[in-house]
Parts: C-alpha cells; sequence; structure tokens
C-alpha cells in the first residue's frame, strides 16, 4: 500500500524515480488498498490550492488511482501495533496491518523510522526501496504489494 504522498508522486506528479511502481499498479502486477480514512486524506489533500487542480483535474487523478486501488473497511484500531509520531500517518499503519500488506511505501521519515517495529506484521519501505524490491527478479511474478 502506498501513502498518500507516494500517490501524488505517481499521479499527480509522475515523478520518473517512481514511474515503475505507477505502471506496475496500473498494469496489475501489484496491488494497493486504501480504506475511507486514507481515501479522505487523498481527497483532502488534492484539493490544496498549492497543487492548482480545479475539480475536474482532481476528478481525473483520483479516478487514475481508484481504478488502481482496493477499497477496504476502516480497519480498528491497535493491533499491536507501534504508535506513530504523527498521528496522521497510523491509519496507514493500521489499514497495512488489517488488510495484511506485504509492503507500506512511504515518504514520511514518522512512517519509515517505524520500519523494525512493524517488520514481523509488514515491511515499511521508501519509492526507491519499493522499485529496486519490484525489479527485483521474479518478485514481481510471485508476490504482491499491497
Amino acid at each position: 500500500m502506498l501513502d498518500t504522498n507516494v500517490v501524488l508522486d505517481l499521479f499527480h506528479f509522475d515523478d520518473p524515480a517512481t514511474r515503475p511502481l505507477a505502471d506496475a499498479l496500473e498494469a496489475g502486477l501489484i496491488r494497493c488498498a486504501a480504506s475511507p480514512a486514507t481515501m479522505a486524506e487523498w481527497r483532502r489533500v488534492l484539493g490544496y490550492p498549492g497543487f492548482g487542480l480545479d475539480a475536474a483535474a482532481q476528478a481525473a487523478i483520483d479516478a487514475r488511482y481508484i481504478a488502481c486501488v482496493s477499497l477496504v473497511a476502516e480497519p480498528g484500531t491497535g493491533m499491536g501495533l507501534p504508535r506513530c509520531r504523527d498521528a496522521d500517518d497510523q491509519k496507514f499503519l493500521e489499514l497495512a496491518a488489517a488488510i495484511p500488506a506485504v509492503a507500506l511505501v512511504s515518504k514520511d521519515r514518522a512512517l519509515l523510522d517505524l520500519r523494525r517495529r512493524c517488520a514481523p506484521q509488514f515491511r515499511i519501505m521508501s519509492p526507491a526501496e519499493a522499485v529496486r524490491w519490484l525489479n527485483a527478479p521474479l518478485r514481481h511474478q510471485s508476490t504482491s504489494a499491497n
């Protein structure tokens, strides 16, 4: 699964460094999950004035993301997870644990700092690490990254 900043890199900024993740998602080679809370954050962030997106552009970007994501019910809280320093990021940990995800891809330092503590349940990796993981021989043929 992907946090909001990574989704922005893939579907709004078209960051060349994350393009392999977008391509894999759109081709169905990997899967991504979202909950009502993560979707609400995504849509709120898309509306930030700094992005300069009108309603039509926001809807187009949102539709592209929706086509690649599995919507799941809101997970419960806790689940033996560590508390994230940034309370707004806790929802990503909870969703990753609930579905269960193979990996949570994030650029957020507060989430990346929890790698070891979440390792028994799922991996937390940066976009660059996720691209390397995706490009590992035969990895994409036998595993999905929720």
